[in-house]
């Protein structure tokens, strides 16, 4: 055997086996995830009767589900490299420009309308001033946060708007097959967005682009263009899910949704994404989503503060995280 064969084979032999597939499925933040969210419900059924009910936890995620709807979106923009902290104020403004419309005597179809058109527009902005002007996306969205809620409260000021037609009012309460809508919207939601960033050329672009933005560019990716209709469809969702907060409260104000952000990221970052992109699914949101809202839930059950609420949250952003980077990091050996 000449030195060439040697060495060649001595390679083979080092090279680290194939790890076995049971292994690669169980070392996932998903798994983690499910993990979390099944013993969540062993301890919260333990804490009350009520979450043995099923239909006692869909209606529990009512208060929870216009953020979680959002959080499917932050999945692909932070899955790209980049991350939006404003949804929470985009869904304050766009509810207060649908109420505001409303008020002036604008039909309430052409209200709606001019919500969505707001979200667009607010989505937009953040979009062009990530890419375009090439700004960090943390601090433009910080800065588009306080702007987005100062134009709030200058149109609803420091009052409730309502008054809304009663079709409008209490989506929470209309039910299919017992399930309430918003919780349809989400479930569907999931599907097309899991389907889209799993299935489709796009889906792998978005990786892609999260993974190396240079090496997206050098092979033709439209890495601007996708970008920035991830920051438009942002504002899209934002504006749907302020609508959505407007139907279940029969009300609006400047300061809705106020603190949404901290929950949107920590569903995604539960859920495994990579904060610094290029990893992370849909699935991975999903069963976040509903682990927060048993977490959430079993705490006012329990009648844990709200503060104390707070500190729980965000212990679990910071161990998501480190979960996350540990679990990514064992991946890569």
């Amino acid at each position: 055997m000449n030195s060439t064969e040697a060495t060649t084979t001595s390679t083979v032999r080092d090279a680290a086996a194939a790890r076995p597939r049971w292994q690669v499925l169980l070392i996932r933040p998903e798994t983690m995830t499910l993990a979390l969210l099944i013993g969540a419900i062993i301890v919260a059924s333990n804490l009350s009767p009520f979450f043995s009910d099923l239909g006692f936890i869909l209606e529990s995620s009512t208060y929870y589900i216009e953020y979680a709807l959002v959080a499917l979106v932050l999945t692909l923009v932070i899955i790209s490299g980049e991350i939006d902290l404003s949804p929470a104020a985009m869904m304050a403004l766009s509810a207060c420009v649908f109420a505001w419309c409303y008020q002036a005597g604008v039909p309430i179809e052409l209200s709606m309308a001019a919500s969505l058109v707001a979200g667009i527009l607010m989505g937009l902005v953040n979009g062009i001033l990530v890419i375009r002007f090439q700004l960090p996306s943390i601090i433009v969205t910080i800065g588009t946060l306080t702007l987005y809620r100062g134009l709030a409260q200058v149109l609803a000021g420091d009052r409730s708007i309502g008054k809304f037609p009663k079709w409008f009012n209490g989506i929470d309460y209309r039910l299919v097959f017992d399930v309430p809508v918003p919780v349809i919207l989400f479930i569907v939601a999931s599907i097309v967005l899991a389907l889209v960033l799993g299935t489709t050329v796009v889906g792998r672009q978005i990786y892609q682009i999260g993974t190396s933005e240079v090496a997206a560019r050098h092979a033709g990716i439209r890495v601007r263009r996708i970008k920035t209709g991830l920051f438009v469809l942002m504002g899209i969702v934002s504006s749907i899910a302020g609508l959505l907060t407007a139907s279940r409260l029969a009300s609006v104000r400047y300061d809705m949704a106020t603190g949404g952000e901290l929950q949107m990221v920590l569903m995604v970052m539960l859920g495994g994404t990579y904060i610094f992109g290029g990893r992370g699914t849909i699935l991975g949101t999903f069963l976040a989503s509903w682990l927060l809202v048993i977490i959430a839930t079993g705490m006012t059950v329990a009648n844990i503060a709200v503060t104390s609420q707070l500190i729980v949250m965000g212990l679990l952003l910071i161990v998501s995280i480190i979960a996350t980077n540990a679990i990514y990091a064992r991946t890569q050996r």
